[in-house]
């Protein structure tokens, strides 16, 4: 009898949610135990099994020299290896300090800053190794992350959307909030996944899983302007979860400029 294949999950810089959601997948949870070994998860067993691993999550950003170096190591031990969450597909929250001088930010938060050691910048995994695949989202889709590792375990492509939240608007009949009310909105931009939660309830969305394939974040900022948002509320909309994806970073240092 074959073994099971072996799942190990990774924590880089992240607040651990995306590593929640497969908690939260509860009965798939289940499912997917039967069919793999979870080799490597602290975040849910202190019992750990030696590598190599037949698939890796990585949730998380690089932000420091030992992250850089412990990366390396992951993606040797990992025959695939999957990124999970903004954090690690686009830095995250914590890439806001890629804008400002972070040794001034150390200088204000820590009272001893000769103790910490931390790059210039908060990075997505994929600068720094191969990356087989890019799940977005803060959080992540539970629903996508089972279809992500069902693919891997079979061997084929994952079948996730790559359209607009636009797009599940128009699905579930949500009437749009920019044409309907004048809200800004980052539908237009954003990556499907969330369900489209925020246009439902009547709130522009906020761009969680980051940009979708070929976004025009140019024009969308142009409507914006249209619809009277000042300068520095564009800014602020396209620095959150994905400021340093690349779409939204170049948009948002020409609002700077």
């Amino acid at each position: 009898m074959n073994p099971k294949p072996k799942l190990a999950v990774w924590k880089f810089a992240s607040c651990d949610g995306c590593q929640l959601t497969l908690l939260d997948c509860e009965d798939e949870l289940l499912a997917i135990a039967e069919e793999i070994e979870i080799a490597h998860f602290p975040e849910a067993s202190r019992a750990v099994m030696e590598g190599p691993y037949d698939l890796s999550l990585v949730e998380g950003s690089i932000t420091t020299p030992h992250d850089a170096e412990r990366i390396q190591e992951v993606r040797r031990c990992s025959k695939f290896l999957v990124t999970i969450g903004a954090c690690a597909t686009a830095g995250g929250i914590q890439a806001l300090r890629n804008f400002q001088d972070v040794e001034e930010f150390i200088r204000i938060v820590y009272a001893h800053p000769k103790y910490i050691s931390t790059l210039e910048k908060s990075t997505a995994i994929s600068e720094h190794i191969k990356v087989d695949f890019e799940l977005r989202g803060c959080p992540i889709s539970k629903e996508q992350l089972v279809e992500v590792i069902s693919a891997f375990l079979n061997g084929r492509k994952p079948n996730t959307p790559t359209h607009s939240v636009c797009m599940e608007c128009k699905l579930q009949g949500t009437v749009c909030v920019m044409v309907a009310h004048g809200t800004p909105c980052l539908g237009p931009i954003t990556h499907a996944g969330c369900g489209a939660i925020c246009p439902a309830y009547n709130r522009g969305c906020y761009g969680c899983f980051g940009p979708k394939e070929t976004p025009n974040v140019a024009s969308l900022s142009h409507w914006w302007n249209q619809l009277g948002v000042e300068r520095e509320d564009i800014l602020r909309a396209l620095r959150t979860f994905n400021a340093e994806a690349e779409p939204f970073r170049k948009e948002s240092d020409n609002y700077e400029a």
